[in-house]
């Protein structure tokens, strides 16, 4: 999906285009549709401070890529004169063309680090790049299993079942972990990404970080586990999960939600066991810490949390950004989407739409960096 704002009626080629007003959005496998796309005439113009003027291209993570549709309509209704783009090409790819200088910014599902941290002197003048988060969200897992309707796993028995060690859904494990249900006698089909993702990455530190030893792989885009079936995509994983019985996957909330896919509640320590949620995965990211410095905002996260209601499998994708060094044509409109991305406003968008808000402290400290951008 590409959004792109051109103040004019504009013509588009590529897949699923759709002009509504002078806002275009193209689909490219985006879960949105036209009638989701407009702006509904009752919803009042929201109060933001706007640039003058000026383009902002961004490209990357396509996890975020119906939070940035939703950010650009609403910051078009209030600053019709501000051009904006968005390209959802995945996360390794905003990074490549942030570092490149072809964009203004980079969308990421993990915090940069190692040789992508060092962008060419000609991208960031006089400065760095920067991690700036905006959006969060619960990596869900989806499972078909006929006649279980609140499943219970932990972690020691999700790193088992995607490892090839628990193959069948009445394992003693599973039957713990859920005392009251009828577990039938099935195959388990673990269905993982085929592609390189953050959303794997992100799975990965999951079970490596609260299942230790039981998980011995590294947290990578890439999947390095035993067995099961692959597929492409967030939704591709969702299909193949609605399509096969006794199959379990992980995708994004919005996928589970669209295709009406039961989710596990995960066991941590807590009370009790924690569904995905935009709620419990703003809980599970209000439990990470900021570890980057000088105004990098990289989290590290408590995948091991027992804190009431935190959902401990979530995802945040990240702005990068030149701290210093920033073109001067597109640093206002810069500074003025990413503020209003960041706002009271902008983040209770994302409850409608599957995302989770960042917690007020993170937020608090985004907004006081984007004012620092120059």
């Amino acid at each position: 999906m590409l959004l792109r704002y051109s103040g004019r009626a504009s013509r588009w080629t590529g897949a699923a285009a759709v002009v509504v007003g002078s806002l275009v959005l193209s689909g490219c496998g985006t879960s949105g549709s036209a009638e989701e796309a407009k702006p509904s005439s009752t919803v009042p113009i929201p109060d933001i401070d706007c640039a003058s003027g000026g383009m902002v291209n961004g490209s990357g993570s396509t996890a975020q890529q119906n939070a940035m549709k939703r950010w650009m309509q609403q910051y078009q209704l209030a600053c019709p004169k501000v051009r904006l783009s968005y390209n959802p090409l995945g996360s390794g790819a905003g990074v490549a063309q942030f570092r490149r200088g072809a964009t203004a910014f980079g969308g990421t599902d993990k915090a940069l680090s190692g040789e992508d941290r060092d962008v060419p002197k000609d991208v960031c003048p006089g400065g760095r790049a920067i991690d700036i988060p905006l959006v969060g969200g619960p990596i869900a897992l989806g499972y078909n299993v006929p006649g279980v309707t609140r499943l219970v796993l932990d972690a020691p028995a999700l790193a088992k079942i995607f490892d090839l060690r628990i193959t069948n859904w009445n394992d003693k494990a599973i039957q713990r972990l859920n005392p009251d249900a009828k577990l039938p006698d099935l195959p388990i089909v673990p269905v993982h990404r085929a592609d390189d993702s953050g959303t794997t990455q992100n799975l990965n530190a999951y079970l490596k970080g609260a299942a230790r030893s039981g998980w011995p792989y590294p947290a990578e885009k890439k999947w390095q586990a035993r067995g099961g079936h692959s597929a492409n995509g967030s939704d591709g994983i969702a299909t193949a999960v609605t399509q096969t019985e006794g199959a379990i996957g992980y995708f994004e909330l919005s996928f589970a939600a669209k295709k009406k896919i039961d989710t596990v509640r995960i066991a941590t320590g807590a009370p009790e066991p924690v569904a995905p949620t935009t709620q419990s995965a703003s809980v599970g990211i209000a439990t990470a810490e900021v570890v980057g410095k000088n105004g990098d905002l990289a989290l590290e996260f408590d995948y091991r949390t027992k804190a009431e209601g935190a959902y401990p499998i979530v995802l945040v994708t990240y702005e990068i950004v030149c701290d210093t060094g920033n073109r001067p044509e597109s640093l206002p409109a810069l500074k003025s989407f990413l503020s209003y991305a960041a706002s009271e406003q902008g983040q209770k968008e994302l409850h409608a739409i599957h995302y989770a808000p960042l917690p007020q402290k993170v937020a608090e400290q985004v907004r006081a960096v984007v004012n620092t951008l120059s």
